[in-house]
C-alpha cells in the first residue's frame, strides 16, 4: 500500500471502491491529494504525507471524549481503568468499576457522562431498535399520502401552500382513513432570495422554512393563485411583506409568546436570525448568495462588524426570530391537526442529506461541516458522470470531537413536530461521496462516517419522539447496510419500479419486505400515469439527457415491454390499457402496493389523483419546473373526485384502520 493510500485510509477515505455494477474502481492520486487537503491533511509530497499521517494517527490514538453503546450490552472505552462515576442524563449517579476499559452493561438509554479522575466522557446508550409502527399500533399496516407542501391549495387565494394548507390537508386525509402524511423537507432556506426554493439545499436543517408560515396574503400578484405553477419570484416578496406587517402589528400576548420562543431558542436561534437579516441586507445590495460573498468583516459571526449590524438592525433580526416562531407554530398545528383527526403517526418529516455551505449553519458553525467539498454520488448507469449536489454535510471527525451535538440537534429538530422521519440518501450515514468544490463528480471518493454512533443516536431520538424512521436506501448500497437497517428497525423504501427480479419481471406484492415502506413512487420519479404514458422518456429526449449510444425508439420499445410486464404483475382484469389511458393501471398499481406486507404504504398525492407530471426531475434546474407544480384544487375537493375516492377506498380495504 502506498503512503498516500495509507493516509487516505487513516482519514476515512476509500482509495478503492466498487461501482454499481460491482466493478473495482480506484481513486486517482490527484483526487486523493485534493480531498485530503480539504480535510486538513496535506499530501503534496512525501514530507507532507508523513506529517499528516503522524497527525491522523495521533488523533486516532487520543483518549475518546464520546462513545456510544447498546443498552444492556457490555462495551469498552479505550484507556479507561478503575473506579468511576456514571452520571445519568437526569442527574442520578451510579458508581461503577471499569476493568481495563471494559464497561459493564448500562440499562438506561440516553446521553450520560462517565466521570473518572479528571476526565469526562460522553456515553450515549441506545435502545436496541428504533421506535416502530408495531410500537405505535400493534398488528396494523398503515397508509398515507406524500405531499409537496407548496403544491397545496387553500379555499381562499394563495400563491403556494403553507403550514396552514398542510393542517387542513392533514385533517381531510385523516378523515379519509390515512394514518400518516409524508411531507417535503421543511428546513430553513433563504427567505430573501426567492430563487432558492429547492427543499433539499437548505441554509440550516435545525430551523424551519419561514416561507411555509401561514399569513393572510395581501397585494397578491394578479392571477397568481390560479396558475398551475408557483411563481416564486413574485410570490415570495409579497409573502415577506405580509409577514412583516403581521410582525409590526403583533398583540401584546403574541409578543410575550414570541419572547418565550426566543429565550427557548437560545444562541443558535439568535445566530440564525442574524444570518437571515444580514443575508437580506447584502442580497438586496449586491445579490450575494451566501456568507462567502459578504464583506470579509462579516465572515466571522463573532466579529465586531456583525455585532454592530445586529445592534443597528435589531428590528430586522427580531423579525427573523418572529418568522421562525410563526413557522414552527404552524408546523406544530399541522401535526396536531393530523393526530386530532385520528392519524396514528401524523407527519412524516424529511431530512435532507446536507446543506448549502453558504447558509446559516455554515456561517455560524462552519467547523461542523466539510469545507471545500461537495457531496454527491459516484458515476453509475443512471448517471454516467456522477453527481455533485452542490451541498455539504457534517465532517465526521468534527462530529466525534463535538460529541455528535450537531447531529443530535438536527435529528431532534426534524422530529419535534412529527411522528416519523425519512432520511434522504440514508447511505450517507455510512459513507459520503465527496467531491472537491468545482471538480467533477468522477473525481470524488467515499468518506467513511461514524455509522454505528449515528445509528445509535437515531434510535435514541426515535424513541424520545416516539417516531418511526425511514431510510432512503435507493442506489449503490454499501455492503451490509440493509442488514444494519433491519436490525435497528429503520424502514427501507421499496418502490414499485425497482421491485423486480433478475429477469426484469415485477415482484409479487407478497414478496415485498415487511420491514419497509411500500411506495408507488417518489418526488424524483415519474408518476404512475407519467410512466405509463412515457412522459419521463419525453423529458429525457427533450432535454438531451440520454447517453450518446441510446436510441429513443429503443427506449420506447423497452417501455412497451415494461408496460406489459407491469400489467401482468398487477393481475388486473381485461386487456392492457393503451398508453394514453392509465386510469386502470393507477388503480391496480395502488392496490398492488397496498397488498404488500410492508408496515407502511406511502402513495404520492400525484398518483392518487392520476397526474402525469412529477414534482422534481433530478439533474435539472430551470429546464423542468421543479418544486413549482400545484395541485388542481383543494384537498377536500380532490378527495371527493370519483377516481381519487376509489383509490383511497382501495387503500382502506387493503389496510383497514
Amino acid at each position: 500500500m502506498s503512503r498516500l493510500h495509507a493516509l487516505a485510509r487513516l482519514a476515512g477515505l476509500q482509495p478503492e471502491w466498487q461501482d454499481a455494477a460491482g466493478r473495482a474502481q480506484t481513486v486517482t492520486d490527484d483526487a486523493l491529494r485534493t480531498i485530503l487537503a480539504a480535510l486538513g491533511l496535506p499530501a503534496t509530497d512525501d514530507a507532507a504525507i508523513a506529517e499528516s499521517i503522524a497527525a491522523a494517527e495521533a488523533e486516532r490514538a487520543a483518549p475518546p471524549s464520546f462513545v456510544s453503546a447498546d443498552a444492556e450490552t457490555p462495551f469498552t472505552i479505550a484507556g479507561v481503568d478503575g473506579p468511576a462515576v456514571l452520571r445519568f442524563e437526569d442527574g442520578a449517579t451510579r458508581d461503577i468499576l471499569v476493568d481495563a476499559g471494559r464497561m459493564p452493561a448500562i440499562d438506561r438509554t440516553g446521553y450520560h457522562v462517565l466521570e473518572i479522575g479528571d476526565r469526562r466522557i460522553g456515553v450515549a446508550i441506545a435502545p436496541e431498535r428504533c421506535f416502530s409502527v408495531e410500537d405505535r399500533v400493534a398488528g396494523k399496516r398503515l397508509w398515507g399520502p406524500a405531499v409537496q407542501i407548496p403544491s397545496l391549495r387553500d379555499a381562499g387565494p394563495n400563491d403556494s401552500g403553507d403550514f396552514g394548507s398542510l393542517a387542513a390537508a392533514a385533517s381531510h386525509f385523516a378523515a379519509a382513513g390515512a394514518d400518516l402524511i409524508a411531507i417535503s423537507p421543511t428546513h430553513a432556506l433563504f427567505p430573501s432570495d426567492p430563487h432558492r426554493f429547492s427543499p433539499y439545499a437548505p441554509s440550516s436543517r435545525q430551523f424551519v422554512n419561514v416561507m411555509l408560515a401561514s399569513t393572510d396574503m395581501v397585494d397578491r400578484p394578479e392571477g397568481g393563485a390560479d396558475d398551475d405553477l408557483i411563481d416564486w419570484l413574485s410570490a415570495s416578496p409579497v409573502k415577506l411583506r405580509a409577514l412583516r406587517h403581521a410582525f409590526d402589528t403583533l398583540s401584546e400576548r403574541s409578543r410575550a409568546d414570541l419572547a418565550a420562543f426566543r429565550a427557548a431558542g437560545g444562541e443558535a436561534l439568535g445566530w440564525h436570525a442574524a444570518y437571515d437579516a444580514i443575508h437580506a441586507h447584502f442580497f438586496a445590495a449586491t445579490g450575494a448568495r451566501g456568507w462567502q460573498d459578504w464583506p470579509e468583516a462579516f465572515h466571522d459571526c463573532g466579529s465586531d462588524a456583525v455585532a454592530r449590524f445586529i445592534d443597528e438592525h435589531r428590528a430586522d433580526c427580531d423579525f427573523h426570530v418572529f418568522l421562525q416562531w410563526r413557522a414552527v407554530t404552524g408546523l406544530a398545528a399541522a401535526q396536531k391537526a393530523a393526530i386530532d383527526g385520528g392519524m396514528a403517526l401524523g407527519l412524516i418529516a424529511d431530512l435532507a442529506v446536507g446543506m448549502d455551505s453558504g447558509g446559516s449553519h455554515g456561517w455560524s458553525r462552519g467547523g461542523d461541516l466539510l469545507t471545500g467539498l461537495s457531496i454527491g454520488a459516484p458515476p453509475d448507469p443512471l448517471g454516467p458522470d456522477g453527481q455533485a449536489w452542490g451541498i455539504t454535510g457534517f465532517d465526521p471527525r468534527a462530529l466525534v470531537r463535538s460529541g455528535f451535538a450537531p447531529f443530535i440537534a438536527t435529528i431532534r429538530a426534524a422530529l419535534t413536530h412529527a411522528g416519523g422521519l425519512r432520511i434522504d440518501h440514508a447511505f450517507g450515514l455510512r459513507r459520503l461521496w465527496v467531491v472537491p468544490d468545482g471538480g467533477s463528480a468522477a473525481e470524488g471518493a467515499y468518506l467513511d462516517m461514524p455509522f454505528a454512533d449515528l445509528m445509535r443516536i437515531i434510535a435514541i431520538e426515535s424513541h424520545r419522539a416516539q417516531a418511526v424512521v425511514i431510510g432512503e436506501d435507493l442506489g449503490t448500497m454499501p455492503d451490509g447496510f440493509r442488514a444494519v437497517m433491519d436490525a435497528r428497525a429503520m424502514l427501507g423504501m421499496r418502490v414499485l419500479w425497482f421491485e423486480r427480479g433478475a429477469d426484469g419481471a415485477f415482484v409479487r406484492p407478497d414478496r415485498w419486505s415487511r420491514d419497509a415502506v411500500a411506495m408507488t413512487g417518489t418526488h424524483d420519479l415519474p408518476t404512475i400515469a407519467g410512466w405509463w404514458r412515457g412522459r419521463d422518456i419525453d423529458w429525457t429526449w427533450r432535454l438531451g439527457r440520454s447517453a450518446e449510444a441510446a436510441d429513443e425508439a429503443a427506449d420506447r420499445a423497452n417501455r412497451a415491454l415494461d408496460r406489459s410486464r407491469l400489467w401482468t404483475a398487477l393481475g388486473a382484469d381485461g386487456p392492457e390499457p393503451a398508453p394514453e389511458d392509465p386510469a386502470a393501471v393507477i388503480d391496480a398499481a395502488i392496490a398492488h402496493v397496498a397488498r404488500t406486507p410492508c408496515a407502511l404504504a406511502i402513495v404520492p398525492f400525484e398518483d392518487l389523483l392520476g397526474l402525469v407530471e412529477q414534482p422534481n426531475l433530478p439533474g435539472t434546474t430551470d429546464e423542468h419546473p421543479n418544486w413549482r407544480r400545484r395541485m388542481p384544487d383543494t384537498v377536500d375537493v380532490l378527495l371527493r373526485h370519483p377516481d381519487t375516492a376509489r383509490r383511497v377506498a382501495l387503500l382502506n380495504t387493503a389496510r383497514p384502520s
